[in-house]
């Protein structure tokens, strides 16, 4: 089991699984666009035992190794007719006409049973405002986890359901629907919830999570978006290691990824188990006949980086393929945890604050080029006196290339301090290694070298 400590975070440049260390996140939607993974999640608070879910969080990647932080792009306010008090669940979020609409199951006040919502934003990054002032479909028993998918002839279909499966053909507006809310019959073998619906290559999709408890994942293909759906087997057995489950499937750069979650980071930090879940990605390769082949479990199934990190452009700090924050502890609040953490607030957006002593971010793949980098810069806030960032390369305790001495700063103002580095050559993995007394050194907005 992979967790960040000082002395060995892994080194191969490959996609870290759970690829999110710094917060609890559930149910991947990965959407690609304009060269960007998108990958919205849902978020389970730091201090869940069952579901509490109060937000939609979102995260990017040009290389499915190093993700940036992107902020929460939905919540519970968001649709301030529903229940705010939990049950945030999985989401999805598709891209037409230059929109982006957000479908997501909620609850509503008076009523315990589950709708579906749908907001709206002009950006993959939101903000997402809601589109109707009421729930799309809805209220029934098991309705959500929804799944949408934009057919070759244009036309959209919501899939959604727990234990059994439905859908709904939507209007070119994406906000309505024409025709009835069918249920699929028979259920498909093993089905028990989080569908994704997708067509690729003359053929459509249906991965889910398989009957609980525990969930793998399992998959089903039509000839047809509407059925009959075959079911084929599992993409990944089922696994004690997880009670839940929710598949995202996409093709990005040559490539297909399956994105799914486990329990890593919780059972890092407690033997108890908590609805604490974490997010996690593999590569695979359709076999010749469009079948999915089954994969091993998270510990072993992964992800190689595609593509490089340019040093000499502005790196948000959030950027992150692995970073220390987690440490093997009796149960405590997950947020006790030293290391590294990301925060929102109106100053910077998404940044990196809570730096502690000997924790540290490890970016992969980095791009120096054949000529030397010469300087470092980043942008400081909130700095006390004695602390440092050491720049060390390929491993957390590989060669240093340069370490930052962190002035103090007056106030919250981001100042931009800088040193200078040498040895900073090639491709290599990155570690920003922080250095000082105790925790909440400072907090860190962005990076880039120079030459």
């Amino acid at each position: 089991m992979a967790v960040a400590c000082l002395s060995g975070a892994p080194s191969t440049v490959r996609a870290e699984n759970p690829i999110i260390q710094t917060r609890f996140t559930a149910d991947p939607a990965p959407m690609v666009h304009d060269g960007v993974v998108y990958l919205y999640t849902s978020h389970d608070e730091d201090d869940a035992d069952g579901f509490r879910m109060l937000d939609w969080r979102l995260y990017s990647s040009t290389d499915m190794a190093n993700w940036t932080d992107r902020g929460v792009v939905a919540s519970l306010k968001t649709f301030p007719w529903a229940v705010q008090t939990n049950d945030a669940w999985a989401p999805q979020v598709i891209a037409r006409g230059g929109k982006f609409y957000l479908y997501a199951p909620i609850s509503i006040a008076g009523s315990p049973k589950n709708v579906i919502a749908v907001a709206v934003a002009d950006h993959p990054a939101g903000p997402f405002r809601d589109a109707l002032g009421k729930p799309l479909v809805g209220p029934a028993d098991g309705y959500f986890d929804p799944t949408v998918w934009i057919d070759k002839d244009g036309q959209a279909y919501l899939y959604w359901g727990n234990p059994d499966l439905w859908y709904v053909k939507l209007n070119k507006d994406m906000t309505s629907y024409s025709g009835p809310i069918t249920k699929v019959q028979p259920r498909i073998l093993d089905y028990q919830e989080g569908p994704w619906f997708y067509g690729r290559s003359g053929r459509y999709y249906m991965a889910f999570a398989s009957t609980c408890c525990s969930e793998g994942i399992g998959y089903a293909m039509s000839d047809s978006p509407t059925g009959p759906w075959v079911y084929i087997g599992p993409i990944m057995e089922h696994d004690a290691r997880a009670t839940g489950n929710h598949p995202g499937i996409i093709d990005y750069k040559g490539s297909s990824y399956v994105f799914g979650f486990s329990y890593e980071h919780n059972f890092a930090l407690t033997p108890i188990h908590h609805e604490r879940r974490s997010v996690s990605v593999a590569r695979f390769q359709y076999n010749a006949d469009g079948t999915i082949p089954n994969l091993k479990w998270w510990d072993v199934a992964s992800a190689p980086q595609v593509g490089t990190l340019d040093p000499y452009a502005r790196v948000e700090a959030e950027t992150i393929a692995w970073t220390s924050r987690l440490k093997r502890d009796r149960d405590r609040d997950y947020s006790w945890a030293p290391g590294v953490t990301t925060d929102q607030d109106d100053r910077a957006g998404v940044y990196v604050t809570r730096i502690t002593d000997r924790s540290y971010i490890k970016v992969a793949g980095v791009d120096f080029g054949k000529a030397e980098a010469r300087r470092f810069m980043a942008s400081i806030a909130n700095a006390r006196p004695n602390s440092s960032i050491e720049l060390h390369v390929d491993r957390v305790d590989g060669p240093v290339i340069g370490v930052m001495k962190v002035a103090a700063t007056r106030g919250s103002g981001w100042e931009a301090q800088s040193t200078a580095v040498s040895g900073a050559i090639g491709i290599r993995d990155l570690y920003l290694v922080f250095r000082g007394d105790g925790g909440s050194m400072f907090d860190l907005d962005y990076w880039k070298f120079s030459r």
